[in-house]
């Protein structure tokens, strides 16, 4: 059986349904294929949600750009999902609060705080007793910290949902359980293989995240991308509610709007191995404790894994194949998969659509990792 479209895409995280919904919103046919029985099942599912660029970057320029760039088109990109599909999507603007523990930390949140304002972001500085005040939860360990404004968070599972339902309303197809096993050229498109099915089209996205390694196209070397294990919690919250995203040594803390908390994330090289286990919910929980002893209190609804696609510099892999014109990849964005979907999928629309050359191009090319 043989099909055709404008675009196929492989995978249907968080990425590879951004970039569905806008080439759809921009009138192509798209197919998402996906390995698994339904959208976002990967590392999409233990994700958190933070859009917080100057915790995340704050040190690598680099990196900074690309996810402070994209936080800028999160209101419009959010608005745009919630008015197509219908769906509800939480999703809070009320800043991160950083805490450091030890003395050693405190140049930390200084330098979040200085590129804060050199790039004209509000941020506060705060002393032991200015942290305690904005989140009256924390224990005496905490030392200070800083509070970046502009920061906030989203469900990434309710997003996902509501960029696939919207994008079907513009026309998407959606082909679960269908693995993609191999890309390669067909005349002046490309041919894109399953266990089952062939289809045929004019250009393809790779979006499989720590996947996006395995499935084989044709004269290429394999990508770069490794999975590293993230571990996450969903606890019910008894305490009085907290005000915002958290930030401490070995965890961080989201809170939700139902009263619960979702505990995060531990950093694990364990290859492709997707437990849940003792030793993941141990550190989360014993690390949230040193600072927030009313973890204790919380009640334990979940833990989530998902497996993380890591790069050799960290970067994520967004732009032209070398070896298969027509291919596109936009993988490989470790830890920063929700907060650079937007810009993901616009950029990646754009290349398709107008193949212009985009100056972000420049640092998340794959040819800096060869001929790929």
């Amino acid at each position: 059986m043989s099909h055709n479209f404008n675009v196929v895409i492989v995978g249907a995280g968080i990425v590879g349904c951004s970039v569905a919904y806008e080439l759809a919103r921009r009138g192509l046919q798209v197919l998402v294929l996906d390995s698994r029985e339904a959208v976002g099942q990967g590392a999409t599912k233990a994700s958190a949600g933070i859009l917080a660029p100057f915790v995340e970057a704050h040190d690598r320029q680099s990196l900074l750009e690309l996810t402070r760039r994209s936080l800028g088109l999160y209101d419009e990109f959010v608005a745009n999902v919630v008015e197509d599909s219908g769906a509800a999507v939480q999703y809070v603007r009320t800043g991160t609060l950083e805490v450091v523990t030890d003395h050693g930390s405190l140049a930390r949140v200084e330098s979040i705080h200085k590129t804060c304002l050199e790039h004209g972001f509000s941020s506060a500085l705060l002393d032991a007793d200015g942290v305690q005040q904005m989140e009256p939860h924390l224990s005496g360990s905490a030392l200070g910290g800083v509070f970046v404004e502009a920061h906030g968070f989203v469900a990434a599972s309710d997003l996902t949902t509501a960029l696939s339902r919207a994008a079907v309303i513009h026309g998407v197809k959606f082909e679960t359980a269908a693995a993609a096993m191999r890309i390669t050229r067909n005349g002046s498109g490309i041919s894109v293989e399953t266990t089952t099915d062939t289809y045929f089209c004019e250009s393809a996205v790779m979006a499989a995240g720590s996947w996006s390694g395995r499935v084989d196209v044709e004269g290429a070397m394999q990508l770069p991308i490794r999975p590293v294990r993230g571990q996450l919690l969903h606890l019910g919250w008894s305490a009085h509610e907290l005000s915002r995203v958290l930030w401490a040594p070995g965890c961080y803390v989201v809170p939700w709007k139902d009263g619960s908390v979702l505990v995060g994330a531990t950093v694990e090289e364990v290859g492709f191995d997707e437990r849940a286990t003792v030793e993941g919910v141990r550190t989360l929980i014993d690390n949230t404790r040193r600072v927030i002893p009313k973890v204790a209190d919380a009640t334990f609804r979940e833990a989530r894994v998902g497996l993380r696609p890591a790069t050799p510099d960290e970067l994520p892999i967004i732009g032209p194949s070398v070896s298969v014109p027509g291919l596109v990849y936009a993988c490989g964005h470790f830890r920063n998969g929700i907060l650079l979907a937007p810009l993901t999928a616009s950029l990646v629309s754009d290349l398709v659509t107008k193949r212009i050359s985009e100056s972000a191009f420049a640092v998340t090319a794959p040819a800096r990792f060869g001929e790929c």
